[in-house]
């Protein structure tokens, strides 16, 4: 039980998951180990990885693993923490995103240990009485116990009818599948919680539920999420991640190391004795902590070539020894000189002018080492030029 309670949040319930463990070992049956992703976004980021380690744990101790690719509920989406109704995604949208899903869960599961199935295989072919022998089974009063749901009644503001059947419908992922037991973020307690509800009202013993903890993004305030641009994509290049894990606050690194990383728990009470003591800097602790991720989802031989490309750079002030390079559009070069900020996009470093016009007035733009904080500044194109956007973006003109 040690490895399953590592990080998690909370067992509903501890006692229910002891005996279905004891069971499974008696009868040689392995559990029956549920995970849903809905794939309303191209890619993975660390923050969805830390149920896919939970789960890992659960395949190296023998048990089934079943990804549900949610194509079909993706189509309404998850209300979980939304003030407003999501907008519904295509069927060809959702497919494309999940077979991107597929590839990025293969990095951190065992693909020959693990059952991908798509809940539109048992929810598109319900009849209409079948949808209302399911929602027989749950009250509105009850759905406005959930927090979100609450909170948007309260402000009088719409909750659609189709909503409401989105935890429903994960529910009866856990009946069609006969799940033992459903890993979520905390964000997903009321949905999992669903699970053991309907289970039960289908003759069924009740699914255990595990939440895990949602994790912080880069700045160590907001959760992880693409949208505030805290995040560290899965897919990202080697030297970005290492870079990015370099970055976070140090008060993560441990919560970091022991959600995302398969560190052992020997370890990870080692590193944490050392940063309290102070005999482990804790710059060397995210380096611990970088090369385990970027090794994960790359290699290890890429994860010594970013760490040295990041001392080298960081550390030691040198320049990164592939530089991308690029060339100044004649129509952008007046008088001899070019509009920077118009420079900064021809580099590919921002998208767009005024993007790059808000980062220089920020401090955040260095022209062969050079601070530059006037955003209408110009400059001689001259090959050779060095152009820094914050620590890691770099970009010279030839």
């Amino acid at each position: 039980m040690a490895v399953i309670r590592r990080g998690v949040a909370e067992i509903i319930s501890e006692e229910e998951l002891e005996k279905k463990l004891a069971s499974a070992r008696e009868n040689g049956r392995p559990l029956k180990i549920k995970l849903g992703l809905d794939p309303t976004a191209p890619d993975i980021h660390l923050g969805h990885t830390v149920v896919l380690q939970k789960m890992r744990q659960f395949q190296e101790l023998g048990h089934h693993l079943i990804i549900i690719i949610g194509d079909f509920t993706a189509r309404i989406g998850d209300p979980s923490g939304k003030v407003e109704t999501r907008r519904q995604l295509g069927e060809e949208e959702v497919l494309a995103n999940a077979l991107t899903y597929k590839e990025q869960i293969f990095k951190i599961l065992d693909p020959g240990k693990t059952e991908m199935v798509f809940n539109s295989s048992w929810l598109a072919p319900l009849t209409f009485a079948d949808v209302i022998r399911l929602a027989a089974h749950y009250t509105v009063a009850r759905m406005l116990e959930r927090e979100d749901f609450n909170k948007r009644f309260k402000s009088n503001l719409p909750i659609s009818i189709h909503e409401f059947f989105y935890p429903l419908m994960q529910g009866y992922d856990s009946i069609a599948l006969g799940a033992d037991v459903e890993l979520g973020g905390t964000d997903q307690r009321f949905n999992l919680l669903m699970g053991r509800t309907l289970q039960s009202s289908y003759g069924q013993d009740p699914q255990v539920a595990i939440t895990m903890p949602i994790l912080e993004g880069l700045d160590g305030v907001q959760k992880m999420s693409k949208s505030l641009g805290n995040y560290i994509g899965i897919t990202e290049a080697p030297g970005e991640m290492f870079g990015k894990l370099m970055s976070i606050p140090d008060e993560l690194i441990l919560r970091y190391l022991e959600l995302v990383t398969p560190v052992s728990a020997e370890d990870l009470s080692a590193l944490a004795a050392g940063l309290k003591d102070g005999s482990i800097h804790p710059r060397n602790a995210k380096m611990r902590l970088a090369r385990e991720v970027v090794s994960q989802f790359h290699t290890a031989g890429a994860a010594e070539k970013a760490e040295a490309e990041f001392i080298k750079v960081f550390q030691e002030r040198e320049l990164p020894a592939d530089i991308p390079e690029f060339t100044v559009p004649p129509e952008a070069i007046n008088g001899g000189v070019v509009y920077l900020p118009r420079l900064l996009v021809a580099a590919g470093l921002v998208p767009s002018t005024s993007e790059a016009r808000r980062l220089i007035g920020q401090g955040g733009v260095r022209v062969n080492e050079e601070k530059i904080v006037d955003p209408n500044a110009a400059i001689s194109p001259a090959p050779g030029t060095i152009i820094r956007i914050g620590r890691r973006k770099f970009a010279r003109l030839v």
